[in-house]
């Protein structure tokens, strides 16, 4: 008999304490989830300019004389422009035969194509942006730049991303907490701790398309925080 009243004793506490459990359990359950966005504009620090120049003509030696002749006024002109000549990479030419080249149409008026590629790489993007302004002058002494729109267009990086991250991480996470702040309150409870949070991938893109030295830096963090009464 007594072991049985003990039983029912612990029947009834246990019973006593449920609700209480039950309730701190729903209480931790209750979570929000947020989003804290930050975006930066910042100047591209890197470039990568490659001037792709074309020769042709029936005279080999003639047409591998002018590009010689083209390549150094681009090199000359870039160096007079402030680029370190270390900076400057210029490209074996490649040489195209009609003759020579099975797929090769007959149709055209200069058997030989001489195409050649000079490459700035350089930290100096306002110099390059200067001499890009003053490129005219190279196309004045005869120089005849590749068209190609694909394959010569200059590349602007934006290579200190590190020194901007931790900024931009505390930023975008002050801002979810905000927005879970702000959600908190028009529910009438209250923030509690972090549940969990992610970082998203960084993304830096062109600002615009007529600007691609200015750069838009921009992060997501995902946050989940616990909501209390």
């Amino acid at each position: 008999m007594k072991k049985e009243l003990i039983i029912a004793a612990a029947i009834v506490i246990a019973g006593a304490m449920l609700p209480v459990s039950v309730s701190k359990f729903r209480s931790y359950d209750r979570t929000v989830d947020v989003k804290g966005l930050c975006e930066r504009e910042v100047k591209a620090d890197k470039v990568i300019w490659p001037l792709g120049n074309k020769v042709v003509g029936d005279d080999l030696a003639a047409a591998l004389a002018e590009t010689e002749r083209n390549n150094k006024l681009i090199v000359d002109f870039l160096v007079d422009g402030g680029i370190p000549a270390d900076q400057i990479t210029v490209a074996a030419p490649e040489i195209s035969d009609k003759f020579a080249s099975e797929y090769g149409s007959n149709d055209r008026r200069f058997r030989y194509l001489i195409k050649s590629v000079i490459t700035v790489c350089t930290d100096m993007v306002d110099d390059v942006i200067s001499l890009q302004s003053r490129q005219s002058e190279l196309m004045k002494k005869g120089i005849a730049f590749s068209a190609d729109s694909w394959e010569n267009q200059p590349q602007f990086k934006f290579e200190a991303l590190n020194e901007i991250k931790p900024e931009m991480i505390e930023e975008a996470t002050a801002n979810a907490r905000a927005a879970a702040k702000k959600f908190a309150q028009d529910s009438e409870s209250s923030l509690g701790k972090i549940k969990t949070a992610t970082q998203g991938t960084f993304s830096i893109e062109d600002r615009d398309s007529n600007t691609p030295q200015i750069k838009k830096v921009r992060v997501v963090t995902y946050v989940t925080y616990y909501i209390k009464h």
